[in-house]
């Protein structure tokens, strides 16, 4: 797994090892970024489900001004914040090490808004339509923002919610999800 591109291009990060997590391969990254390439610059991220935190960490070397990086897993920071430094994007960081439902709730009441937001849970959870629910509630999106959900169901995100799937693609048994507020 490696940083493809911006100023901390071509570096090696860390993983956890194990079952624990499932890092985004580097061609489902490649074509998730290609799709936002357009809205990264000076963009605030929030990476909620952040494992490695190699997408924040792809976004602020791309050029996002600020990310939030959150994990429940003590493990997981530990690894975030060692790719944070060795790609030197720790500066433009913030990493909670929270449940994603309580990291939603100290977000919304420290007034954050995100441009893009990353949500890669665990497989085989309602996190995405649960995660998803809440953003909104809590307004954490603004209005142009782009929410990016992957999954290996397509069916957990649900249709009767305020927004819209604008775009889907699949990469072997993994679906990448783009939506936005309607």
């Amino acid at each position: 797994m490696r940083v493809i591109s911006g100023t901390a291009k071509g570096k090696k990060l860390y993983s956890l090892e194990g079952l624990q997590t499932r890092p985004t391969l580097d061609r489902v990254k490649e074509a998730e970024f290609s799709k936002i390439q357009f809205s990264i610059k000076d963009s605030e991220i929030l990476d909620l489900f952040s494992g490695s935190g190699a997408l924040a960490i792809e976004a602020l070397s791309r050029g996002a001004k600020s990310a939030v990086l959150c994990d429940k897993s003590k493990e997981a920071i530990k690894i975030i914040n060692k790719n944070l430094i060795a790609t030197k994007t720790n500066e433009k960081a913030k990493v909670i090490n929270k449940d994603y439902l309580e990291a939603l709730k100290e977000l919304k009441n420290n007034s954050k808004k995100f441009d893009i937001i990353f949500l890669d849970p665990p497989y085989n959870t309602d996190y995405i339509e649960k995660a998803i629910d809440v953003i909104l509630q809590y307004d954490l999106i603004n209005n142009n923002g782009i929410i990016i959900a992957e999954t290996n169901d397509i069916n957990k995100i649900s249709k009767n919610k305020n927004v819209e799937i604008y775009d889907k693609r699949k990469y072997g048994k993994v679906f990448v999800i783009f939506i936005r507020k309607e």
